[in-house]
C-alpha cells in the first residue's frame, strides 16, 4: 500500500517542480557602431535537485555559442553581448542553461534550453532606437 501512495504523491510533488528561461531581450534594437548587442536573460527554478553553483548559461547562434555572465545587481539574471556582422539585419538565438544535478549515486549534468527568439537590427536611419 505505501508503493502505490508514493507512485500517487510522487507525481503531484515533481508537477510544483519547475525551471524556466525567460528573454529580457528587447526583440529590436539600434545598430552600434562596434557590432556587439547586449542580450539577457533569467533563470527561474523551483527545482531543488539543479545544484545553483553549477549554473553555466550560453546563448547559442547557429553553431556558436557566447558565454553569459551573472549580472552584478539582480540575483539569476545573465547577460553577454553577442556580435552581429554589419551586413545582417536579424540574428536567431537561444539560450542554454547547463547544469548539475544532484542524483542518488552521483550528481548528473543536464540542460535547459529556450524557445528560438529574433533579434532584429535596425538602421538607426530607418527609425531604430
Amino acid at each position: 500500500m505505501k508503493k502505490i501512495f508514493i507512485l500517487l504523491v510522487l507525481p503531484l510533488a515533481l508537477a510544483g517542480c519547475s525551471s524556466s528561461i525567460i528573454n529580457l531581450t528587447p526583440s529590436r534594437l539600434a545598430r552600434n557602431s562596434d557590432g556587439t548587442y547586449h542580450v539577457e536573460a533569467a533563470w527561474r527554478t523551483t527545482e531543488q535537485t539543479i545544484r545553483p553553483e553549477s549554473l553555466k548559461p550560453w546563448v547559442v547562434v547557429g553553431f556558436e555559442k557566447y558565454e553569459m555572465s551573472p549580472e552584478l545587481v539582480v540575483k539569476d539574471r545573465w547577460e553577454t553581448f553577442v556580435p552581429v556582422p554589419a551586413d545582417q539585419k536579424l540574428i536567431h538565438y537561444r539560450f542554454q542553461f547547463d547544469f548539475s544535478r544532484n542524483a542518488i549515486s552521483a550528481a548528473v549534468e543536464d540542460s535547459k534550453m529556450s524557445p528560438e527568439f529574433t533579434l532584429e537590427i535596425a538602421d538607426k536611419a530607418s527609425g531604430g532606437k
